[in-house]
């Protein structure tokens, strides 16, 4: 082999190596733990209007609650400061697509694990056990979901299991959904409707802003909360799943639930 020819072979075989420490470099910047540290930042999808979990003070403009709390020690746990750290607002129908076109890096916002969201996003380990339940004035009928008749309207959030689930295990009631919580809770105050619908913890936090109403009949779903993660991740998650089970490990779950539901957890 002559010189000129060698040298080409040398070329190629360095462009080859080139190309393929590029195309590593890409991938990892395409993971979402790639992203977040070269941005310095965790960006979060989270409620803000959701009591107990996520919830936006108007006089201060902090959004606090449990769910910001677990994204805060994700924060510290990846990047070593908490207060690396975006939180933008989703709802129900906004929060997958959001995650799905890279506006936010996760989503921690009262999701329940569902096959359906599977197909969409990959999930953490459970981080919260909550089961779906009604809330209703005080002085209310409706007991339990068995007297949800026909004449009878529920109110509850658009892109929720709620819905989907009250329309199967109540076919006789009318559902009429909204945006997010606090819209719903509005409406139900204002006589909108019969009763409002969604998990349990969640009516437990409106019950606190308003002790008129009162959740009715006890739980009547499985709803496990999971933190939603872009399809296919699997760095992440196991990222993820390692700080639950750290918080788990040492405690500070078990403090963060008791300071915002006012019990231990089970």
């Amino acid at each position: 082999m002559n010189k000129i020819m060698r040298s080409h072979v040398l070329l190629i075989v360095i462009l080859a190596i080139a190309v393929a420490l590029a195309g590593c470099s890409s991938n990892k910047e395409n993971t979402t733990l790639g992203a977040i540290k070269d941005r310095g930042k965790v960006i979060v999808g989270v409620k803000y209007d959701t009591k107990l979990f996520g919830l936006k003070d108007p006089a201060t403009g902090n959004v606090e609650g449990f769910d910001i709390d677990i994204a805060k020690a994700l924060a510290k746990k990846v990047l070593g400061d908490e207060s690396k750290i975006e939180l933008k607002e989703v709802t129900s129908k906004t929060r997958i697509p959001l995650l799905q076109n890279g506006e936010i890096d996760l989503i921690i916002a009262t999701m329940t694990i569902t096959d359906e969201r599977k197909e969409q996003v990959d999930f953490s380990d459970v981080y919260f056990k909550a089961g779906q339940s009604l809330l209703v004035k005080k002085e209310s009928p409706i007991q339990s979901i068995e007297d949800l008749a026909k004449g009878t309207k529920v109110l509850a959030v658009k892109g929720s299991t709620s819905a989907t689930n009250i329309r199967e295990k109540a076919p006789d009631t009318e559902v009429l959904e909204y945006e997010n919580y606090q819209d719903a809770f509005t409406a139900l105050k204002a006589g909108k409707g019969d009763a409002l619908t969604t998990d349990n913890a969640i009516l437990l936090g409106m019950q606190q802003q308003d002790p008129g109403y009162v959740l009715a009949g006890g739980t009547f779903t499985d709803e496990p909360y999971g933190i939603a993660i872009r399809k296919g991740d699997s760095e992440f998650v196991s990222i993820v799943n390692e700080l639950l089970k750290e918080m788990k490990d040492s405690g500070d779950y078990d403090v963060l639930y008791e300071q915002w539901m006012g019990v231990k957890p089970e």
